[in-house]
């Protein structure tokens, strides 16, 4: 949009539009299209140079493109009009403009942007236009060019903008590239006349209407971790939003204009400018390396634009992390520029009493204290208001937040300008602590009012420490946000919580919030848990002490804070001996316990896990975590009640038969020939209705063994996935080829149960989901499951070309380096060796795993598999062949050794990783 405003330097080498017209007379056809596509491709080759010699240089690169584009364009109309289809004597019909339209009309474009041209002609087209407007069309996909393109008449042009505002805005944007130049202003000034005028309200709703419909299929947040650079909120198409609707009223030339009608002051100007050339060169870089119109940032390529654009690593930040650092503070600053305009633009055209795009106000607070209302929004008499007592920058969101008030978008701007005044002085001051600890645990809309504070820049100038953590990303595939946004997202999940509104999803912690002693302590530690991510030591610890400081300066009471920091510290706990250890096991439920201490922390803790988990991303939160997170809960509350270890043992798997014999209905003996062939541990690790149908499969397999099925598939809607049993006679390898073959047909195996006999029959629960994360259920999926699965259970081994295919990582999860790692514990269980690994996830993981272990000659009892984006943690209960646990120090190292190369250990990237 500021494109025409651009110089572009020694533009003859980029192309040199006369001495090709020369080469191109008297050529047919062929060889013009060969010199043509020689042409365009030395043109960029230029362009992209220039891009890696001043690689912030988005602007001038984007208009670059759009110059080269106008070059080839004007020779391709010369040479058919003047070769190929020239024509003597044209009548006031045959005449024709090439206009471009969109961004391609606005003057700048990436590598791999459409060409949007439209073809005008004053009257229907002649037989000779269309000729014309074909061989041009021909000859624009010979040189591979993706063309956008529309052939109207004047009248039909302005029919068109009319009746579409899609339509509206690419011919808003509308440049003269070539041809009849009379005919463009004949339909600019039919386009003002008939269309533009007197619309501006429509126009704007239009548009805003069309953004915030975009920004909720993008996510509706600036700070997803693999933005969409043109489409995402805060990303280019929000800026040239702006533009259109500045163009629409006063008919800009430029962004530079829009100062002129006091759409935005000089300064805003600027930052508009600095974002927009940062954000097209990101662009621009992006197409270059896809090689094709690629818009979303993923990780793959973040790491590569971060050293293109001469990022370095810096202490606790890495390059790509301070890239993208970076990139969303730019994004932030559109997101400002977008509320300061808006503001100005309902000033200028909503009507008397109303507002141009934003709801009404519910009701009326009668106390503002100072603060006033202007069309339903809290507003300040002037700048100096909050100057003259930086206190009242937290007041006016906490008055916002109490009255349900939305902000007025100039005492934002205000706020954001004025931010820098909030210093320790206002830090220490006992109206402003309160006055955030309302905001931050309040019972109506925190999230909101909290991504106000940030947007504004009071909330990292309130609270320091948050500071250093807004817009910093965590760059892996497991969180969806950057660090403030995750928080923020976490507290409103709280909020939401508390409130009732995700009863369906948490009604254990909707329940606990009930009984917790003090739900600031909650707020303040969902606020805290991340925010000493990135500061090269254990974020959780660094928290606590954070924690520590911070917490009596909010007001909290001692025991208050030592709760806080106690949890801050521990935020991880729950999750990973949840998903990553036996909660069948008693010593796993008894060292939770022992850590948790007291019944107040272990409700705390679960709700706080329940909001980190779900806040991290969509999908990241299901009915299988929920289970096991509830499971682990219930086992620990127990033993924190009743204080001491094992209690209720035996008790417990007393009440598991007395209740599953009466559901299956059988007889005393038939019943005891089922139970006394399984060990205490079996009864304890699975669920009732797990037991029920092991139970149900196993008697019939016994009653009639010449026609039983050795597995049977069910899907656990309340769990989010599919049950596969197998009951066959126990063997070696029997794990890692079963693995295998869910792994070969799509199934990804989240959690395993390994169980034996007394008289030696493999009895094994594997919960299975689809590689989306939701249950295998796909009655031809499952057909294949089980026909793949009876065939491991034969002896049949995974195909090894096929295991290694599915084993291949993701192109993107490449982008992180990931060094295997192998944890043996001997401590955690009294019964199993517990060892664990880390390592990139891949389809055959699993298999590859339990394989080397069968060959290691060890026995798995159980496997507990978890996921963290592009990392996999899978962990083993294990014992030797004849029981008992893996001690040996040899045997280990040989254990550890097999795991680490299945796992992919390359000892030459040890550095690297």
């Amino acid at each position: 949009m500021t494109a025409r405003t651009i110089v572009i330097p020694n533009r003859r080498d980029i192309v040199d539009r006369r001495a090709l017209a020369e080469r191109m007379a008297g050529s047919d056809r062929q060889q013009v299209a060969a010199m043509l596509k020689e042409a365009l491709a030395r043109g960029r080759a230029e362009i992209a140079r220039r891009l890696e010699e001043k690689p912030y240089a988005g602007s001038e690169t984007a208009a670059a493109y759009a110059f080269l584009t106008d070059q080839l364009l004007r020779l391709v109309f010369d040479y058919v009009t003047g070769q190929l289809h020239p024509i003597a004597n044209p009548t006031t019909s045959e005449r024709l403009l090439l206009m471009g339209v969109g961004g391609y009309g606005r003057g700048e474009m990436a590598l791999h942007s459409d060409v949007d041209i439209a073809f005008v002609t004053p009257w229907k087209p002649t037989a000779w236009t269309e000729n014309v407007v074909e061989s041009i069309l021909y000859l624009l996909w010979d040189l591979g060019l993706k063309v956008g393109q529309s052939t109207r008449s004047t009248e039909e042009l302005v029919r068109a903008a009319a009746g579409d505002h899609t339509v509206r805005t690419a011919i808003l944007e509308s440049r003269y590239v070539w041809g009849d130049e009379a005919l463009f202003d004949e339909a600019q000034a039919l386009f003002w006349k008939k269309v533009a005028s007197g619309n501006i309200r429509t126009f704007a709703k239009e548009k805003l209407d069309e953004r915030d419909e975009r920004h909720r299929r993008m996510g509706d947040s600036r700070y997803v971790v693999e933005p969409n650079v043109k489409e995402g909120k805060g990303g280019l198409r929000d800026l040239h939003a702006l533009f259109w609707i500045g163009k629409f009223a006063y008919r800009l030339r430029s962004a530079a204009e829009l100062v002129e009608v006091g759409l935005l002051s000089q300064s805003e100007l600027r930052q508009f400018q600095r974002a927009e050339r940062f954000l097209w060169a990101v662009r621009c870089h992006l197409h270059v390396l896809a090689g094709r119109p690629e818009e979303r940032l993923t990780f793959d390529y973040q790491r590569e634009i971060a050293a293109r654009m001469r990022y370095a690593d810096r202490p606790g930040k890495s390059s790509v992390e301070r890239f993208m650092r970076h990139y969303f503070l730019h994004a932030k600053t559109v997101g400002d520029l977008t509320g300061a305009f808006l503001a100005h633009l309902d000033e200028k055209f909503a009507r008397r009493g109303q507002r141009l795009h934003l709801p009404s106000l519910r009701r009326r607070p009668s106390k503002l204290e100072g603060f006033m209302l202007d069309r339903g929004r809290l507003a300040i008499p002037d700048d100096s208001f909050l100057a003259d007592d930086p206190v009242r920058l937290i007041q006016m969101f906490a008055l916002a937040d109490r009255y349900e008030l939305e902000i007025h978008p100039l005492a934002m701007r205000a706020a954001a300008r004025l931010a820098k005044l909030i210093d320790a002085r206002v830090r220490a001051d006992p109206r402003a602590n309160p006055l955030f600890l309302d905001v931050l645990s309040s019972p109506r809309d925190p999230e909101t009012v909290l991504r106000w504070m940030n947007e504004a820049g009071v909330f990292g100038r309130f609270i320091p420490d948050f500071g250093r953590v807004v817009a910093r990303m965590q760059f892996d595939m497991y969180h969806h946000y950057t660090v403030d946004e995750h928080s923020i997202r976490a507290i409103g999940l709280l909020a939401r919580i508390e409130k009732g509104e995700l009863k369906d999803d948490h009604p254990l912690a909707t329940g606990l919030f009930k009984r917790i002693a003090s739900r600031r302590v909650l707020y303040v530690a969902v606020l805290l848990h991340d925010i000493a991510k990135g500061r090269g030591g254990d974020h959780s610890l660094l928290g606590a002490e954070i924690a520590r400081t911070l917490c009596p300066r909010l007001g909290l009471t001692e025991a208050e804070t030592e709760t806080v920091a106690w949890l801050v510290a521990h935020h991880l706990l729950m999750s990973a001996t949840a998903f990553k250890r036996d909660l069948a096991d008693p010593k796993t439920i008894q060292d939770f316990a022992a850590q948790v201490k007291s019944l107040e922390r272990l409700r705390l803790l679960f709700i706080l896990t329940g909001v980190d988990i779900r806040a991290v991303g969509p999908g990241t939160w299901n009915s299988w975590k929920a289970q096991l997170l509830r499971t682990l809960f219930e086992a620990a509350e127990e033993t924190l009640r009743l204080g001491h270890k094992q209690t209720g043992r035996k008790e417990r798997i007393a009440a598991i038969h007395e209740t599953l014999s009466a559901r299956l209905g059988w007889g005393p003996r038939r019943y005891a020939r089922f139970a006394e062939r399984l060990a205490d541990s079996y009864w304890l690790a699975e669920p009732l209705d797990v037991i029920e149908g092991n139970a149900r499969l196993v008697d019939a397999a016994d009653s009639n063994p010449d026609e039983a099925r050795p597995m049977e598939t069910r899907v656990l809607a309340n769990r989010g996935a599919t049950l596969a049993t197998v009951y066959a006679r126990d063997q070696p390898g029997l794990f890692y080829r079963i693995a295998g073959a869910i792994s070969l047909v799509g199934g990804n195996i989240i959690d395993a149960r390994v169980h034996t006999t007394a008289d030696g029959m493999a009895l094994d629960n594997f919960l299975v989901q689809d590689m989306s994360g939701a249950a295998f259920d796909d009655s031809h999926q499952l057909r294949r499951l089980e026909e793949a699965v009876l065939k491991a259970i034969e002896g049949q081994e995974p195909m090894r070309e096929r295991l290694a295919a599915r084993g291949l990582p993701l192109r993107r999860a490449e982008a992180f380096p990931i060094q295997p790692a192998v944890f043996v514990d001997n401590g955690a269980s009294n019964r199993y060796t517990v060892l664990e690994v880390n390592a990139r996830d891949r389809a055959a993981l699993l298999c590859e795993l339990a394989q080397a272990i069968t060959e290691s000659k060890a026995v798995i009892h159980s496997a507990h598999i978890a996921t963290y984006g592009e990392r996999a943690v899978d962990v083993f209960y294990l014992t030797e062949f004849g029981g008992g646990k893996i001690e040996a120090p040899a045997r280990l190292k040989t254990l550890q050794a097999r795991l680490l190369k299945a796992a992919g250990y390359a000892p030459s990237r040890r550095k690297a990783a």
